[in-house]
């Protein structure tokens, strides 16, 4: 079984959750966000200058804990300034993770229209089937919507776990960029973890083609799913 997740301390709250770029309304950015343990190590280790080691004190992690959470802190920081993103600071309430691991950042969109959609598949091309399996599948084709471009992200890893391939699996959804999931089944755990990281989920769409999967998606008929279904 895996270790429980130790509870962290956090002293400093943010005086604002959240941050954008000037001049565009917040309904047409894409957000990132950043649990409030990421804060807290931002504010430690940035803002009041004190090492690794202190930092995992105030924390009451490990330094290795500590240093990762900066790290992908950091990360989400980078990115919102790079791409012009939305950063939101975000607490458990805000952010029911249900298992999901906090400290891995995730990209939000305000329109259900995504610009990247990624499909279970037991291949990397389009011509290959969907595979109904979420937490184990082969792998997902990654499709650009307006390119059409496709990139193809292994799932090898989540397969050879014997717990938590699911969340595993979201994780790599959410890192490849998707904001919606096309596929057949999904375990409560895995569903939840997808949901809060914003991704919208089409299920049911086994026994069908890569390509098939896609244009069901394009012509608007798939249904997001509000629950999982396995």
């Amino acid at each position: 079984m895996p270790r429980p997740r130790k509870c962290r301390r956090i002293a400093g709250c943010p005086k604002a959750c959240c941050f954008k770029p000037q001049g565009v309304p917040l309904a047409d950015l894409a957000e990132v966000y950043m649990p409030m343990d990421g804060f807290e190590a931002l504010r430690l280790a940035d803002y009041q200058g004190l090492s690794m080691e202190e930092g995992a004190t105030r924390m009451h992690v490990s330094r290795h804990t500590f240093g990762r959470i900066l790290g992908d802190a950091r990360r989400v920081v980078a990115r919102a300034l790079v791409e012009g993103l939305a950063l939101h600071i975000a607490n458990d309430a805000q952010v029911p993770c249900a298992n999901f691991n906090r400290d891995r950042f995730a990209v939000r969109s305000k329109d259900i229209v995504m610009t990247k959609i990624a499909i279970t598949s037991e291949g990397p091309k389009l011509t290959d089937r969907v595979d109904p399996r979420f937490g184990r599948a082969g792998g997902f084709v990654v499709v650009d919507l307006e390119t059409m471009a496709t990139t193809y992200v292994d799932n090898g890893g989540s397969q050879a776990m014997s717990h938590g391939a699911g969340i595993q699996a979201a994780e790599n959804i959410v890192q490849a960029g998707a904001g919606v999931l096309l596929t057949g089944y999904v375990g409560p755990k895995a569903f939840a973890a997808l949901k809060a990281a914003g991704v919208k989920v089409g299920q049911n769409l086994d026994d069908m083609t890569v390509a098939e999967a896609l244009e069901r998606y394009r012509s608007g008929q798939v249904e997001f799913a509000d629950a999982p279904n396995k």
